[in-house]
């Protein structure tokens, strides 16, 4: 065999691999997005940047079912060491970051919500909605969803309560990323009109993605954007229309996607890119080169590029994820994000709930001047997080 067929072997081999990768991986699902980059645009000359940096936590306290004195531990580490990492550092507006606590409905324990509750009141977090379910129906749904959003009102006041309708309002994460029936198998929901259920329910915004390696992964990358429900099939929110700065509200729901590409400086076996999810874990920690390239995609509302938003996730109780979410691998990703981007000059940066990001992808909707941070409450407001009485 000569020289010039080891090569084509080799090169035949190279690609295999990574058609092998690309399909165990469910890159296919989103590949063709990512190379045409059409979220992209310029932001003019001079023009300072914000950022608007939102951490949503898939907060699980059971699991893997563990038992109970577990859960409480889980859950009061937190407690007890998130507002000391908050409390060294202070953004543009003067704010420190703060945590978006997306709780499961069948998790619920009315003590591991005034936990968190807790670290509420004191600025440091806010509760949202997680859902598990599984060939599950509409009623099913909405009796899931009325029942444990009263709760979240009624016992913790935990949500925000439109003031006309009286519905709790809150974001939304899908468990199982499988938003509206969207796995190919079927697994992990069941119910094709989800989006137009969790809109009449009281939700406005959806974060389960990025999903990615997950086949439940969207074709839309990258983007903020409505999708509108097709009740007849599942998956709708595959596509859909962006959010533009000046422009309506469309469809059912708007969903806000955190970054995701590729790792061009971690690669397996040293060739092949690893993907780039905005996941934060013990294995994949918030380092500065993964926070550059979070800002460097430039998610924003179209017409709008100078408001970029980075919406990072995690599942927080895990144990061997903690140490890197409340310890020294989240420190030095905060002392970036304020050394590199808030200058007051080229780049000011915002700490945002899932809550308030929302309120400021609607205000460049709306085309409102000014400061993004003024409308962290310009459409949904804070819920109090008061002290429940007793017996409640």
């Amino acid at each position: 065999m000569t020289l010039v067929h080891v090569l084509v072997v080799l090169l035949l081999l190279l690609c295999a691999a990574v058609v092998l990768f690309i399909r165990q991986r469910n890159i296919q699902e989103w590949l063709f997005s990512y190379l045409k980059q059409d979220w992209r645009a310029p932001v003019p000359p001079g023009t300072t940047k914000h950022v608007m940096f939102c951490f949503v936590d898939h907060y699980e306290p059971m699991w893997k079912q563990p038992d109970y004195a577990t859960e409480c531990r889980r859950v009061a580490r937190w407690r007890q060491e998130y507002p000391a990492l908050c409390d060294q550092f202070r953004d543009a507006d003067g704010r420190g970051p703060i945590h978006s606590f997306f709780y499961p409905e069948e998790e619920y324990r009315p003590e591991h919500l005034d936990a968190l509750v807790e670290i509420c009141r004191m600025g440091y977090g806010e509760i949202e909605i997680h859902l598990h379910h599984d060939k599950d129906t509409e009623a099913g749904l909405r009796e899931k969803l009325r029942r444990f959003t009263r709760i979240l009102v009624d016992r913790h006041d935990a949500l925000p309560v439109d003031p006309v309708t009286k519905q709790p309002r809150w974001g939304f994460i899908h468990g199982n990323w499988a938003l509206d029936n969207s796995h190919p198998h079927g697994f992990g929901c069941g119910v094709n009109n989800e989006l137009i259920v969790l809109r009449e329910e009281g939700c406005y915004v959806d974060y389960t993605f990025p999903a990615s390696p997950d086949p439940c992964q969207t074709s839309t990358i990258n983007k903020i954007y409505y999708a509108k429900d097709d009740p007849e099939r599942c998956k709708s929110h595959d596509t859909g229309m962006r959010v533009k700065a000046g422009g309506k509200p469309w469809g059912d729901l708007m969903l806000i996607q955190g970054p995701l590409g590729f790792k061009w400086n971690d690669r397996k076996f040293g060739i092949i890119p690893r993907i780039e999810n905005s996941d934060i874990r013990t294995s994949c920690p918030p380092t500065p080169d993964r926070v550059d390239a979070w800002i460097e995609t430039g998610i924003h509302v179209e017409g709008k590029p100078e408001w970029i938003f980075v919406k990072i996730h995690t599942h927080g109780t895990q144990e061997r994820d903690m140490d890197t979410l409340l310890g020294e691998p989240m420190r030095r990703c905060y002392e970036h994000l304020h050394a590199k981007y808030n200058d007051g000059r080229e780049w000011k940066l915002h700490h945002v709930s899932a809550r308030e990001m929302y309120n400021i992808v609607k205000a460049a909707e709306q085309g409102l001047p000014g400061e993004p941070g003024q409308y962290r409450d310009l459409v949904i407001p804070r819920p109090g997080y008061r002290p429940m009485p007793a017996g409640n």
